[in-house]
């Protein structure tokens, strides 16, 4: 089945970019935004797997502080909708560009400070007080993120090639998972055995305030979004989306974060920190060293980099829900396939099965930028993408690694994991079916009745 080539909106407001520079300079934008962005997150994760247990939670013993320090990753996910909310309603407001820059902000300035945060030892039970008041200013700037970056990618796109543009902002994903694993494991080497735990860890955390600088002065030179230029030419713009997009859009918002929270499951066991834990626990099954693994992840997230980027150009071709079909059979092999590799205890091996999990999660993330941005009304895209990532994001990921921990301490095997991630991705696929293939629809202000018809089968209108 072809994409369909549907009519560009036609709307030319001023500052509309116009060049095929300036759309370079847009990807090049969202790309090193949420690059360091995700990177900032990750890092959380990565420590949380390797140190935090010891470093904030040690008194509670070896499997309480493992399973708490996995829980200060989900906890900043429950802000995320928060996060989502704020963004959204101030994106539909004022524009998706002025967000973009205040996400960045606040996470930077978030992950410096977890970098100088003094440890239990030092200072007590303040110390993972701070660590969580810290991650819940993570988990807000995420929730406000990803909803901006996505809109600015495919709102400046020609329509053939809203699902390639879209892949932009998707790829700083496994690039700050890339960055994140990749500074780590050099950490490690570094500063290795307990060098790494008393202060080799901060490192990564510290860099962020250098990169954070550079996001900042990609993000100021570019346009704002030709779709927002317009509503706010014509003086269109909601007064209170979110309330809008409740009242008229609510089953879409839950199926739009199902398909999310099928493809979040599984990604974060490794950018959770779960697959990084679990094979270095040196009282496991597995007891690799910390420094392979960080690297096997870093390897994977190349091939995860390349099927989100490849996919994304396969749904303009395809359309978004045939991608999505082909990515959720690729990603169900992939959870089949991972623990019995791992297992093995062959790092090469557990190498293989990373990649063959994140080239799954490339195809059912690829797309997802053009697939959301298609779903929700122009007046109230930003706050639709962003609500239904946020509440994906929770369902899913959130505290995907901390019910993979509670599984094996409670059934003494991974099949537990493995059947718990089969059905995360079989929501994922059902949530899709669910849906109409919308791909190629326009995206401007002209066409805010046909965008408002619900792409839910049996549902004339949402």
């Amino acid at each position: 089945m072809s994409a369909p080539n549907a009519p560009q909106s036609g709307f030319t407001p001023t500052g509309t970019i116009q060049t095929a520079h300036d759309r370079r300079r847009v990807v090049v934008a969202t790309v090193v935004g949420t690059t360091i962005e995700w990177y900032d997150f990750f890092i959380y994760a990565t420590a949380a797997g390797l140190v935090f247990s010891k470093v904030f939670f040690e008194p509670l013993g070896p499997q309480a502080a493992i399973l708490l320090s996995f829980a200060t990753v989900g906890l900043s996910f429950l802000f995320r909708p928060f996060g989502a909310f704020l963004a959204g309603h101030f994106g539909d407001r004022f524009g998706r560009r002025v967000v973009l820059v205040w996400t960045l902000i606040l996470m930077g300035s978030a992950t410096t400070l977890i970098g100088v945060l003094p440890t239990y030892a030092a200072i007590g039970v303040a110390a993972p007080i701070l660590l969580v008041l810290l991650r819940v200013l993570q988990g807000i700037s995420a929730g406000g993120e990803w909803g901006g970056a996505v809109l600015m990618a495919v709102e400046h796109a020609k329509t053939e090639k809203r699902g390639l543009f879209g892949a932009a902002p998707q790829i700083g994903v496994p690039i700050g998972l890339l960055l994140a694993s990749g500074v780590t494991a050099l950490m490690a080497i570094i500063a290795p055995g307990d060098a790494f735990v008393e202060w080799g860890w901060r490192v990564p955390f510290l860099l962020s305030i250098i990169l954070i600088l550079f996001g900042y002065w990609v993000r100021r030179r570019v346009e704002e979004s030709p779709v927002f230029l317009e509503i706010a030419e014509r003086k269109e713009k909601a007064k209170m989306p979110i309330v809008q997009l409740f009242k008229k859009h609510t089953p879409l918002v839950i199926i739009a974060a199902l398909v999310f929270a099928g493809n979040n499951a599984v990604g974060y066991m490794t950018t959770g920190g779960y697959i990084q834990n679990y094979a270095t626990n040196p009282e496991g099954v597995v007891a690799l060293e910390r420094g392979p693994v960080l690297l096997a992840v870093t390897i994977s997230a190349v091939f995860w980099l390349a099927s989100t980027w490849f996919a994304g150009w396969l749904s303009d071709k395809l359309g978004r829900r045939n991608t999505y079909i082909v990515g959720w059979i690729l990603q169900l092999v992939g959870v089949f396939t991972l623990f019995p590799l791992v297992n093995t205890g062959d790092v090469f091996l557990l190498g293989a099965a990373l990649a063959i999990l994140t080239i799954g999660l490339g195809f059912t993330y690829g797309p997802q930028a053009a697939l959301y941005s298609e779903l929700f009304p122009a007046s109230i895209r930003f706050s639709g993408v962003s609500i239904s990532y946020a509440i994906g994001a929770i369902v899913g990921g959130a505290f995907a690694p901390t019910i993979a921990t509670a599984l094996v301490q409670a059934t003494g095997t991974t099949w537990s994991v493995t059947w718990y991630l089969a059905g995360m991705t079989m929501v994922g696929l059902i949530a899709t079916l669910m849906l109409r293939d919308r791909t190629g629809i326009p995206l401007g202000p002209d066409h805010e009745e046909e965008q408002a018809k619900s792409p839910i089968y049996g549902l004339s209108r949402s």
